[in-house]
C-alpha cells in the first residue's frame, strides 16, 4: 500500500467533513442555550383577538440544538492521518500469514494485533479473523487494502481492546467479511462477539474503497460504544440488525445499504440519555428491514442524505402488531433539517415516543399505519411531504403545529388526528369511512375506534405552510381546539356521513390564512365564533360528484372561491379575508372555470355559471347556509 497516498486521502475527508463537525458542535451549544433562555422567557403563546403571535413547542428544535444535548461523538482530525512508513503490511493466505512490521503476529489462521498503529491488510482467509486486543494509548488503523475474510467459528474482525479503532476502506479496493450461522468460540469476559465486524471500543469507517458484509450468526456490524461512517461503500445483509452503534451512530458520508431481518440502523444505548442515538449528516443510505428501518433509543437527527427505507416489507404488508416495523422510530426525538426520504413502511413511516420536528427536506412516505407520529408534538416547519398512503397522515397525542412546509396527504381514515389516543391506531381502526368519530353530536374519536374524551390540551396550530388532504375519514380530527393564523388548507373528503372534514371539540379560531373543506354533511362543522376572520358553511341539498365546482363570487361578480373537490361532495367550509361583514355572496356548483388550477383550486380565468345554488350575507363570524335550487342531480357542466 502506498501509505502517504492513503493519508492524505483520508486527511481530505477530515477536512472535508471533520471541521463542519467540529464547527457544528460548537454552534450547537450556543444555539442550545439561546433556545432554553428564549422559552423560558416567551413561554407558550396563543392567538388572542386579532394578536398574531406563533404558539411555540419542543418540536420546533433543530439539529444542532438537539445534537448539542447529546454525548459527543469520538472523532478526531489525528484518526485520518499517519506516516506511511509506520504502516505494518500484513498479507493473509491459507498458505500462511505474512507480516512485515511490528505490533501484530499470527497465530494459525488468526491475526492478533497487539499495540496501536496503522495495519495495511490485503489477501484472502477461506476461515480466518482478525483479532484486536491493543492495550496502547493511540488508535488502532486497520488499512482493508482488498481483504476476503470469512469464519466459521467466531466474528472475522473482532476488536476487543483498542483506545480506539479505524477502518480504512482503500481507495479501489474490494473487501468482503462473512461470518456462519452458529458460532463454536466465545468472549468469556464478556458479551460474545454478536456480529461479523465487532467492536467493544468507538469505531470509525472511512475511505473511497468498498465493504460488503454478509452476516449470518446476527448484526452485520455492532458496536458496544459509538460508530462513525465517514465514506466507503457498504453492503451489509444480517441475520438480525444490520448496523449499530451502542452509544452513537453517526452518518457523515458514503454509500450504505442494508438488508436486516430484523433493524436496519440502530443505536441501543438505554442507560445515558445522552447516548442511543442516530446522527445522518449525508450519504446514501438505501435500508430493507424485518423491523425498524433506523430506530434510536433517544434521537434520530437528519441533517442531510438519500434516504431510501423499506420497513416490514412496506405499507401493503400486513404484519403482526407486536412487531415494531416502522421506518423512522425514536424514544426521544426525531429531528429532520434536510435530505430526501423515501419510506415505505408497514408501520408509522415517522415516529417518536416524544416530539417530532420536521425543518426542510423533501419526504415521499407510504405507511400501512400513520405517516407521521408523535407522542408528544408534532412541529412541521419546512420541507416538502408527500404522503402517498397512510391510515392516519399526521398524528398527536398532545399538540401539532404547522409553521411552513408544503404538505400533501392521502389517508384512509384521518388526514390529521389529536386524540391522545395510543399508537398503532391503524392496527384496530376501521375500513374507508368507519374509524372513530361517532355520528352527529358524537364527533372525535379516537383512533383506532376507541373514544377519547374532551381536552383543552390538545391543539393543533396552523401558522403558516401549505396542507392538501384527501381523507377517508374526517380531514382534520382533534379532541380540543384549533388555532389557525395563516396557511392555505384544502380538505377533500370524507364522504362518510360518520366523519367530517373538520371534527374538533372545543373550539376553531381563524384570523388569518385560506381555509376550504368539502365532504359530507352529517357532521360538518365551521371554525367557531371566537374566530376574527369570517367563514361561511355551505350544506347543498343533495351530493355532488367529484370535479364538481364549487363557486362562491360577490355579488359584483368578483371570483371569491372557485374549487373542484376531488371527492363526492354535500358540504364546504371556506373562511378567507375576502369574506367581508355586510357583504353579499352568491353560491354556484357546476359550471367551468378557465383558471389555473392546482390541488382542485382555481386562481385567475373566468367562470362559467353553473346552477346558482343561493345568496348569503356575512351577518357573523360564522354563517351557515342551506338554500335551496336544486342539488347534485341538477349540475349543469
Amino acid at each position: 500500500m502506498d501509505g502517504l497516498r492513503e493519508s492524505s486521502l483520508c486527511l481530505y475527508s477530515w477536512r472535508r467533513k471533520g471541521i463542519d463537525v467540529l464547527m457544528r458542535r460548537t454552534l450547537g451549544i450556543v444555539a442550545a442555550a439561546f433556545a432554553i433562555v428564549g422559552l423560558f422567557l416567551a413561554g407558550p403563546s396563543y392567538s388572542q383577538g386579532t394578536q398574531q403571535v406563533v404558539h411555540t413547542t419542543g418540536s420546533d428544535a433543530t439539529v444542532t440544538v438537539a445534537l448539542a444535548e447529546n454525548l459527543a461523538d469520538h472523532e478526531d482530525e489525528q484518526d485520518y492521518v499517519w506516516e506511511g512508513s509506520e504502516v505494518t503490511a500484513i498479507v493473509l493466505s491459507d498458505s500462511g500469514i505474512v507480516i512485515d512490521g511490528a505490533g501484530a503476529v499470527a497465530d494459525g489462521n488468526m491475526v492478533a494485533i497487539l499495540a496501536a498503529g496503522t495495519y495495511s491488510v490485503s489477501g484472502a482467509l477461506a476461515d480466518g479473523r482478525i483479532f484486536v486486543n491493543s492495550q496502547d494509548e493511540g488508535p488502532v488503523r486497520l488499512v482493508l487494502n482488498g481483504v476476503s475474510l470469512h469464519c466459521s467459528s467466531s466474528a472475522p474482525i473482532f476488536i476487543k481492546n483498542a483506545d480506539k479503532a479505524i477502518l480504512v476502506l482503500a481507495e479501489d479496493a474490494n473487501n468482503y467479511v462473512a461470518d456462519e450461522a452458529v458460532r463454536t468460540i466465545t468472549d468469556s469476559e464478556e458479551d460474545d462477539p454478536n456480529a461479523a465486524i465487532f467492536s467493544k471500543e468507538n469505531l470509525t469507517i472511512c475511505g473511497a474503497g468498498s465493504l460488503a458484509v454478509n452476516a449470518n450468526y446476527a448484526d452485520g456490524i455492532a458496536v458496544k460504544d459509538g460508530l462513525i461512517i465517514a465514506g466507503g461503500m457498504i453492503v451489509v445483509t444480517a441475520a438480525d440488525d444490520g448496523i449499530r452503534g451502542k452509544d452513537y451512530l453517526v452518518i457523515e458520508d458514503g454509500n450504505v445499504a442494508v438488508v436486516a431481518a430484523s433493524n436496519g440502523l440502530k443505536a441501543d444505548n438505554d442507560s445515558d440519555t445522552t447516548a442511543g442515538y442516530i446522527l445522518i449528516e449525508g450519504g446514501t443510505i438505501d435500508v430493507t428491514s424485518g423491523g425498524d428501518a433506523i430506530a434510536a433509543q433517544t434521537d434520530v437527527l437528519i441533517a442531510g442524505g438519500e434516504l431510501t427505507l423499506t420497513a416490514g416489507g412496506g405499507s401493503a404488508k400486513v404484519v403482526s402488531s407486536t412487531v415494531s416495523t416502522k421506518g423512522i422510530k425514536a424514544t426521544a426525538s426525531v429531528v429532520i433539517d434536510g435530505g430526501t426520504l423515501k419510506i415505505d413502511s408497514s408501520d408509522d413511516t415517522l415516529h417518536s415516543s416524544g416530539s417530532l420536528a420536521i425543518n426542510g427536506g423533501t419526504f415521499v412516505l407510504s405507511s400501512g399505519d400513520d405517516a407521521i407520529h408523535a407522542d408528544a408534538a408534532v412541529g412541521i416547519n419546512g420541507g416538502q411531504i408527500s404522503i402517498a398512503k397512510c391510515y392516519e397522515g399526521i398524528e398527536s397525542n398532545s399538540t401539532i403545529t404547522i409553521n411552513g412546509g408544503n404538505i400533501y396527504i392521502v389517508s384512509s381514515d384521518d388526514g390529521v388526528n389529536i386524540a391522545g389516543g395510543v399508537d398503532g391506531s391503524g392496527w384496530g381502526g376501521g375500513p374507508g369511512g368507519m374509524p372513530g368519530g361517532g355520528p352527529g353530536g358524537a364527533p372525535g374519536g379516537g383512533p383506532g375506534g376507541t373514544p377519547t374524551s374532551t381536552t383543552t390540551s390538545y391543539y393543533l396550530y396552523i401558522n403558516g405552510g401549505y396542507l392538501a388532504i384527501q381523507a377517508g375519514g374526517d380531514g382534520i380530527d382533534v379532541c380540543g381546539s384549533v388555532v389557525m393564523m395563516d396557511g392555505v388548507v384544502l380538505v377533500n373528503g370524507p364522504t362518510s356521513n360518520m366523519d367530517g372534514a373538520l371534527d374538533y371539540d372545543v373550539s376553531f379560531t381563524i384570523s388569518g390564512g385560506f381555509f376550504v373543506a368539502a365532504g359530507s354533511s352529517g357532521m360538518a362543522e365551521a371554525p367557531g365564533t371566537t374566530s376574527t376572520q369570517y367563514s361561511v358553511l355551505v350544506t347543498l341539498q343533495s351530493t355532488c360528484p367529484a370535479g364538481t365546482l364549487f363557486h362562491i363570487q360577490a355579488s359584483d361578480g368578483t371570483d371569491i372561491l372557485t374549487f373542484a373537490p376531488t371527492k363526492t361532495y354535500q358540504t364546504v367550509v371556506f373562511s378567507s379575508s375576502a369574506l367581508q361583514k355586510g357583504a353579499s355572496y352568491d353560491v354556484y356548483y357546476g359550471g367551468s372555470s378557465t383558471g389555473t388550477i392546482l390541488d382542485g383550486l382555481y386562481a385567475g380565468g373566468a367562470y362559467t355559471d353553473g346552477t346558482k345554488y343561493t345568496s348569503f350575507t356575512i351577518s357573523t363570524v360564522t354563517t351557515n347556509v342551506a338554500g335551496g335550487g336544486g342539488g347534485g342531480g341538477a349540475v349543469r357542466r
